[in-house]
């Protein structure tokens, strides 16, 4: 898998809300600027190529779809600021949200119990 660039990313967010779409269905729910319809096609295109979509024909128009989920794309993309920007250790991530975000010793108890319950 490849990190996608910001925009392949904000159309990928929105094939993942919708799980099925054309394009002209997508365009209006991006962020502003709204691009070009043929600009969002070129990135469909792209996200296609790169195994990020696939799509069924309907008629003369193709409605895409999701191959990569949202959880195995937040999967890659965290363990790849883990890597950059930790040295590979989610307690120094950890530490560092803790820190910078000022989390509260409730927010803190929340991802404790978080971490427990996926473990069991």
């Amino acid at each position: 898998m490849i990190k996608l660039a910001k925009r392949e990313e904000q159309i990928m967010q929105v094939f993942w809300d919708l799980n099925k779409a054309f394009i002209r269905d997508i365009i209006p729910l991006l962020p502003d600027p709204k691009p070009h319809y043929n600009s969002v096609a070129t990135i469909v295109k792209i996200l296609e190529e790169k195994g990020f979509l696939n799509h069924e024909t309907a008629g003369n128009m193709h409605c895409f779809f999701p191959v990569i989920s949202r959880e195995e794309y937040q999967q890659f993309a965290l363990k790849d600021i883990v890597s950059q920007y930790f040295d590979n250790s989610y307690p120094r991530m950890l530490a560092f949200f803790a820190k910078e975000q000022k989390l509260t010793e409730k927010e803190l108890d929340e991802i404790v119990h978080l971490i427990k319950k996926e473990k069991i």
